[in-house]
């Protein structure tokens, strides 16, 4: 698939969602195909645009300053999602680039958020990342500590719409899709942010509704 045109590996990554999600008897235009762009240059994310995509996930709110203000200029409908892991102090710029957060994960950065949020006079819309592997040193709050996460998001006015969830590298992932599956119903959240190149059919048939696929869209990343 490497070898393939951007359009074309784009073109294939939405045909195997879409054959996911009709085996698990789901609308294919209800999963969202978030191509992360991570450590890609405007070069290679302007094919994708050009190809009618408008949905991207960056990791670092810094270096999404670099590259994206321009572009949405030229696509305005460009819809950004940050992955990554956000620190309280980067909250006011996140609030002005992101439409979409997926990874509150604190307390302390829901209170970051609402202040960001108040002196924007907006706020994009979030996902609580949760630990489902309960893996020290990775991003997420623990299973027992989202109730309290959700509880502070909503009385601050932030609630969050869905989940978000990273299995351990190297396991069977399906397992965890379903337990992030089962807390969202449980939590009565609608989204799940689930699935990246390796497994995101899987979590189409668990129920992903938003996929987040960086490798298999735009090759291995450059990283120095």
């Amino acid at each position: 698939m490497e070898e393939a045109s951007p359009a074309g590996r784009l073109a294939a990554i939405r045909a195997a969602i879409a054959r996911a999600a009709r085996l698990a008897g789901r609308e294919p235009d209800d999963v969202t195909l978030i191509a992360v762009s991570k450590t890609h240059g405007a070069e290679a994310i302007e094919p994708l645009l050009a190809a009618g995509h408008r949905d991207f996930g960056e990791n670092k709110v810094q270096e999404a300053q670099t590259k994206w203000p321009a572009l949405k200029a030229r696509f305005p409908d460009v819809r950004l999602h940050l992955i990554g892991q956000l620190q309280s102090n980067k909250a006011e710029d996140a609030i002005a680039l992101f439409d979409f957060v997926h990874s509150v994960d604190r307390l302390s950065l829901v209170s970051a958020l609402k202040k960001g949020a108040m002196r924007a006079g907006r706020a994009p819309e979030l996902f609580a990342q949760v630990n489902i592997g309960d893996e020290e040193g990775k991003g997420g709050c623990p299973v027992a500590e989202l109730p309290a996460l959700l509880e502070a998001s909503r009385a601050a006015g932030l609630a969050p719409s869905g989940l978000m969830g990273i299995p351990p590298v190297g396991a069977e992932p399906a397992p965890y899709f379903a337990l992030l599956a089962k807390l969202a119903k449980r939590h009565g959240l609608a989204r799940l942010s689930m699935g990246m190149s390796g497994d995101f059919e899987a979590a189409v048939m668990i129920g992903a509704t938003h996929v987040r696929v960086g490798t298999a869209l735009f090759g291995a990343r450059p990283y120095n």
